[in-house]
């Protein structure tokens, strides 16, 4: 540290510090500064130095470091209060606040010092002349701790009743505290309603809305509000992450994913803070997060994962079930220490309560990247002995297998395990060795040749031939589709023989010539030129069913038939008519009482549907395949399923129904095992539609959990441009400038090997105005540098000028370079006046820029003439700057009504020129012509609210002309 620090570099070294990230290293430069403080001899510089780093200990995991400077300072202000300007004396007031707190939160402090304490505060600021509303916040605070409710009541109303004052906490920080109390009363719509200022933005400071959102998750949870509860978790958790001071919030946020099935989630929050596990300086919000880690750890083993790695402490590798039992044995112990120093019993109450909490929610899918442990699941045991339930269980397979129910498979199943040791009849062993094979998918070819012979012993030869058809269709479906065409052919062949002696019936027949039907049209995968021989089989199987629809079995190959002929239909290139095939099919399998087997078809309608433009099918097919499904779908269906409304529904504009599909769809994609695939495309569609919606940190928070997965093999290279475009945007609406910039320039790395270059200019761009805004001023020249050359190779005139203008402000402003931006401006109005577009509109639109160009480059060079100049450059600097802002007026005049609001803009900058130099007259002229022209019809052309304020600058302006005559 430089040994010639002033007082004034001193007060800027504080400034800047206090600006650095919470932790250790600003409290050690704190240290520092009050070494340098008092080496200069200044009173004032000690105190100074001395808030600064009370301040900076407040706002750490070093609270306790506090009580000393605090003690310091008010030695120094009962010695010499005059040394004190008004702002320290105001803040060594204030700071009585935090000391008390401050005690609550360290166990080792008795509780007689801290009654003495509030009455020392009391006395303080009664002498102050300050109302006593802090003073009962403290009490109430206090009371509160130790759990004396009803002084807590007392106190409570007290603070409520007492004036606020300069003395009061700021009003974010006690509408926290107020509906805290009224949370844990269990008034939890009433703590909403207290917090609900805070939350819009009304109330805000450095802490809030980061601790509100944190205490308001288990009100939400209670109340059964989920959709807040997991806005406020995402919200939340992005302000509190970067916060050393906000322990007792995060843990709030980890006690949300304990309480929510988001167990996983609850794991990734405690590996991105090791150090709260064992950070000693507050031990009151150590004792908050031990609580919550208990809580979620026995989660972990309740659900069979008690063996699971963690993260916990340093130093060693923890399992769920060892940091259960250590964080619970710290957090009692803790506990004690609490109601040791209490006299009650309160804080191990409310600990041991909080840490035995139940999960309020099964899953509350939050849209980021988390896998939920799945429980592990509990052995089956075969039934070995006589089951008198055997002839219920058959009968109940059988009514399952006629209505076509998915659950017939399992039904079957049961029967099996039931049925181990006993002799079943041939016909029942058939049907039982048949749902066997139905059961193992793609190795069940073998297993449907048995069920065909046991048919066939049964007396059944048309069930042998269905059976045998099976087989067929899952050797072509596995890869043998020479073998499975040649013997589906004589299958369906044997069977209308057999059908035409009536040797079998309808159903077995059918059943035939489905399979032949699956076969061939399996086949078109390869060889598209069988197309007219599978549209052969599939309307045999049309022409043989439809007569006999009044039967489930017969409607079901009705319907798959006509799904059939849309898929031709729709390969013959007629995507209206494979439409209404579809929608036939479905309302078919609807009316026969199978809705399940319609969803696969209503889900390829709405496909079709949007191909078609036709967004009103596509959303009501989606929906009702979403309807049908349900219970019935597979995880990786329901995502999908989901996933195609969501984009319907975001395709419309309705981008609130849409992301709570999308989250849906994030959710069953991970349940799915398919989270970094499907998952994280619904994670970057739900990122969207949340940016679309103005959830700027939601939307953050769900995109930066995407990226990881996305991949340009896997999801295209347009869409990690488009995440990081739009992580890019969130950040800068959340005011992360430089990483909104850091956003931008990844994407811009991706887009600019792309053939069109137009993203990459605009990424450019954007990257270079996020520098800007994040004081990079450098950075910020060479992205606009960037983006002016590919604006100019791809011919965009208003992307040039854009960075050409930004570039010169840039050298004007940083490099304090006026003939470099001079020059810069010049090239931007030289590119505005040397374009001559053939449309008219572009023309328009050009001129426009040129107007605009004219008037920056005007405000450009009066600014430039800084209050340190002296009259002579002053003036030669306005002069210069008029000429441009009177060109400016006569381009927009030129425009017309279009750009009413441009010029007036200009005139009223020409005015206040020429005032400056003394011309009023010339600055009248301006005044009045602003007043004129929102006095004719072409005032409707522009913006009311901007033409009451132009008006009103005009008049302001005629009124210090006229104050000007008179002197």
């Amino acid at each position: 540290m430089s040994q010639a620090m002033d007082f004034d570099s001193l007060r800027r070294a504080m400034a800047d510090n206090y600006d650095e990230p919470e932790g250790p290293a600003r409290n050690a430069r704190a240290e520092q500064l009050l070494v340098a403080a008092e080496k200069l001899n200044i009173p004032l510089a000690v105190i100074e130095a001395l808030g600064h780093q009370l301040k900076v200990y407040n706002y750490s995991s070093e609270k306790d470091k506090m009580f000393v400077p605090f003690a310091r300072l008010l030695r120094m202000w009962d010695e010499r209060p005059e040394d004190f300007d008004e702002y320290e004396t105001h803040s060594l007031h204030w700071v009585f606040k935090w000391m008390s707190a401050g005690m609550l939160g360290q166990p080792h402090i008795p509780l007689a010092a801290m009654e003495k304490w509030l009455a020392e505060m009391e006395h303080r600021y009664r002498l102050a002349g300050h109302s006593e509303r802090a003073v009962r916040s403290a009490e109430f605070s206090v009371a509160a701790h130790i759990g004396d409710l009803a002084r807590a009541e007392r106190a409570y109303t007290a603070w409520l009743a007492a004036d606020r004052d300069t003395m009061a906490d700021c009003r974010a920080c006690e509408l926290h505290d107020q509906g805290w109390w009224q949370a844990r009363t269990g008034e939890d719509e009433r703590a909403l309603e207290l917090w609900a200022p805070v939350l819009e933005g009304e109330y805000v400071c450095a802490h809030e809305p980061h601790a509100v959102l944190a205490s308001s998750l288990l009100s939400l949870l209670r109340l059964g509000r989920l959709d807040e509860a997991r806005a406020h978790h995402l919200r939340g958790i992005r302000l509190v992450r970067g916060m050393e001071s906000m322990r007792g919030s995060y843990a709030d946020h980890v006690e949300f994913c304990a309480l929510t099935g988001n167990e996983a989630r609850g794991l990734e929050l405690l590996a991105e803070r090791p150090q709260y596990f064992t950070d000693s300086g507050e031990p009151r919000s150590k004792l908050d997060f031990l609580a919550v880690v208990t809580l979620l750890m026995d989660r972990l083993v309740t659900l069979g994962f008690g063996e699971q790695t963690v993260p916990g402490p340093a130093g060693r590798e923890w399992t769920a079930r060892e940091l259960s039992a250590h964080a619970r044995e710290e957090a009692l112990a803790l506990a004690a220490r609490f109601d040791a120093r209490n006299g009650t019993p309160y804080v191990g109450e409310r600990t041991r309560e909080r840490m035995d909490r139940a999960p309020l929610v099964d899953r509350l899918p939050l849209g980021v990247r988390t896998v939920r442990p799945a429980p592990r699941p509990a052995p089956v045991s075969a039934v070995t002995t006589a089951d008198p339930d055997l002839p219920a269980l058959l009968a109940e397979a059988r009514r399952l297998s006629e209505a076509l129910h998915p659950d017939a498979v399992e039904a079957w199943a049961a029967v099996a395990r039931a049925a181990e040791g006993h002799e079943l009849g041939p016909r029942d062993r058939a049907e039982l060795v048949d749902h066997e094979a139905i059961a193992r998918g793609p190795e069940g070819a073998e297993v449907f040749e048995r069920a065909a012979g046991l048919y066939a012993a049964a007396g059944d030869p048309g069930e042998a031939l269905a059976a045998r058809t099976r087989a067929a269709f899952v050797r072509a479906l596995t890869g043998d589709a020479d073998r499975a065409l040649e013997e589906i052919t004589g299958l369906r062949a044997e069977a209308l023989a057999l059908f035409d002696e009536s040797g079998t019936g309808v159903r077995q027949t059918a059943s035939v010539l489905v399979g032949h039907a699956r076969v061939l049209m399996h086949r078109l995968e390869e060889d598209e030129s069988s197309t007219g021989t599978a549209e052969e089989a599939v309307r045999e199987l049309l022409a043989f069913a439809e007569p006999h629809t009044a039967e489930v079995r017969l409607a079901s190959r009705a319907a798959e038939a006509r799904a059939m002929l849309a898929e031709l239909t729709g390969r013959a290139g007629d995507a209206e008519a494979a439409a209404e095939l579809l929608a036939r099919a479905a309302e078919e399998y609807v009316a026969a009482g199978l809705p399940w087997f319609a969803v696969e078809h209503e889900a390829r309608l709405s496909r079709l549907a949007r191909q078609l433009g036709d967004t009103e099918s596509a959303e009501r097919a989606a929906r009702a395949a979403l309807e049908h499904g349900q219970g019935q779908l597979e995880p990786f269906g329901q995502a999908q399923l989901h996933l195609g409304l969501a984009e319907v529904l975001g395709a419309s504009g309705r981008f609130a129904e849409a992301a709570e599909h999308a989250l849906q769809a994030a959710h069953w994609a991970d349940e799915a095992g398919e989270g970094p695939a499907l998952g994280a495309w619904a994670r970057h569609q739900l990122g969207g539609l949340l940016l679309r919606q103005g959830r700027f940190a939601e939307a953050a928070e769900v995109l930066e959990s995407a990226l990881p997965d996305l991949t340009a093999e896997t999801h295209g290279d347009g869409a990690l441009v488009q995440t990081q475009w739009w992580l890019g945007d969130c950040h800068t609406e959340l005011g992360e400038h430089r990483a909104a910039a850091e956003r931008w320039l990844q994407a811009a790395e991706i887009a600019r090997h792309w053939p069109e270059q137009r993203d990459h200019a605009m990424l450019a761009h954007l990257a270079a105005e996020a520098l800007g805004h994040a004081e990079l001023p450098a950075e910020a020249d060479r992205a606009y540098a960037r983006a002016a050359e590919l604006w100019r190779g791809l011919g965009n005139t208003h992307g040039l000028v854009r960075a050409l203008r930004a570039r010169a402000w840039l050298a004007a402003r940083e490099r304090a370079d006026l003939d470099a931006a001079r020059e810069l401006m010049a090239q931007a109005a030289q590119v505005c006046a040397s374009g001559s577009p053939e449309d008219h509109e572009a023309r328009v639109r050009l001129a426009g820029e040129l107007g605009h160009t004219h008037r920056q480059f005007g405000e450009l060079i009066a600014r430039s003439a800084g209050e340190d100049a002296d009259e002579e450059a002053r003036r030669a600097a306005f002069e210069e700057a008029l000429g441009h802002t009177t060109e400016a007026v006569a381009v927009f005049a030129a425009l017309g009504p279009d750009a009413l609001d441009a010029r007036t803009g200009a005139e009223l900058a020409a005015g206040r020129l020429a005032a400056d130099l003394r011309r009023p007259d010339a600055a009248a002229a301006h005044a009045r012509a602003v007043l004129s022209a929102y006095e004719g019809p072409e005032a409707a052309d522009g913006d009311a609210e901007t033409a009451r304020a132009r008006r009103a600058e005009a008049e302001r302006l005629l009124e210090f002309l006229e104050a000007q005559r008179e002197r």
